[in-house]
């Protein structure tokens, strides 16, 4: 295994020596949350979890939980060696895989807010967004938002230039503050034009990060699916009021 996804799996595999997890029989429970469970009763209805294209995964280890969002939910039950050992062949798998990786590395310390943010934090979080985009790329004006987050679009359209992709065929064509929302198809030619890219940590699930970090664009992550990757691996994240 490669890439991004390779490496957290090797330093999770590592930990899990390291600290005897691989062989006691400790309990990885995945499951889908329902929207009200994974992130309380928002302002907006418009978010892809309420609208039903995408679904939270929680891992439980040892009392700490890790969120992971997927078009491809599921349940899993089992040890973390028996997680370690699926391929990740398909976006149920990796969601499981970065679910419980949160999980890990929050159980240990290493890695916070692994929990997806309820309520009114929906619109209180992207307050923040346009002073984290200045502080992480500099003078950057263009940024290719990656995944439709329909509050941080609003915010960084009052002070930067956007181009935004998304899965949702049903998004795509339509406007958001004046944006067009264009189809993953358009990444590529995104990515040219852009100075820097926002990427939802979904990207890790569903295997397009990475294209980005290869492009040669600075790329910060946002949200709690990329949790342990953006701590373990040392990549700029956003998520101020994850739990």
């Amino acid at each position: 295994m490669s890439g991004l996804l390779g490496e957290l799996h090797g330093r999770i595999g590592r930990l899990g020596r390291e600290q005897g997890f691989l062989d006691a029989r400790v309990e990885v429970t995945a499951r889908p949350l329902a929207p009200a469970e994974a992130i309380g009763r928002p302002e907006h209805d418009d978010y892809p979890i309420i609208r039903g294209r995408e679904r939270m995964m929680e891992a439980l280890f040892e009392g700490a939980a890790g969120h992971a969002f997927t078009d491809h939910p599921g349940r899993f039950s089992g040890t973390l060696a028996e997680v370690l050992a699926m391929p990740l062949a398909d976006n149920f798998r990796r969601a499981v895989f970065l679910a419980t990786a949160n999980a890990v590395a929050r159980r240990l310390g290493l890695a916070q807010r692994t929990v997806h943010c309820k309520d009114a934090d929906l619109t209180k979080c992207p307050k923040e967004l346009p002073a984290f985009v200045r502080a992480a790329f500099g003078a950057a004006r263009r940024v290719f938002l990656v995944g439709l987050q329909p509050r941080f679009l609003e915010t960084l359209a009052e002070g930067f230039e956007l181009r935004v992709t998304d899965l949702d065929a049903e998004n795509i064509g339509r406007k958001k503050a004046g944006i067009p929302i264009e189809p993953a198809e358009a990444a590529a030619d995104c990515l040219a034009w852009c100075d820097a890219v926002l990427a939802t940590g979904s990207t890790l699930a569903n295997g397009s990060a990475e294209a980005l970090l290869g492009s040669g664009k600075p790329v910060a992550f946002y949200g709690v699916t990329c949790a342990a990757a953006t701590a373990l691996l040392d990549l700029p994240r956003f998520c101020p009021l994850g739990r």
